[in-house]
């Protein structure tokens, strides 16, 4: 491994930790996600899993299934970034799980071009969408 590939790697495990950290903001019981987008090295967004905005807190029903409301860590930042001056662009996201098919497909439209997760979910669709568009995808395990 490079200098240059050792430095990347020290990076992205920093953003992915700090990604675990932002994941805590979630409500959800199940499973808590956190997503950061990071563009020339700044944090250009952030997002967790959990209810839009202006619905109670609650992203379980009364048999722990996750409603269907529910929104993704990286659909929360993607549309965080939408709404701001930033673009997304050249990109990379950091998220605490590999992302679903559905995320896997904002993440492709909105220009991001790499995906750094650190736990992978049982489901790889969107992963496999995300090489199949070419979009460089990395599996980091943290401690």
């Amino acid at each position: 491994m490079t200098e240059k590939e050792k430095k990347q790697l020290a990076l992205d495990r920093r953003y992915l930790r700090m990604a675990q950290i932002w994941s805590e903001n979630s409500y959800c019981k199940r499973r808590q996600v956190g997503a950061l987008i990071v563009k020339d090295q700044m944090i250009i967004s952030d997002g967790y899993n959990g209810t839009p905005s202006g619905f109670e807190n609650v992203c379980e029903d009364e048999h722990g299934v996750t409603k269907p409301y529910v929104l993704h860590a990286e659909a929360n930042a993607i549309t965080k970034v939408a709404a701001s001056t930033n673009d997304s662009r050249g990109a990379t996201i950091y998220i605490t799980a590999s992302p679903c098919i559905e995320c896997a497909k904002l993440i492709i439209q909105c220009g991001i071009v790499r995906v750094v997760y650190c736990e992978e979910y049982r489901l790889t669709e969107g992963v496999d969408l995300l090489k199949k568009a070419s979009v460089e995808v990395a599996y980091i395990p943290i401690d």
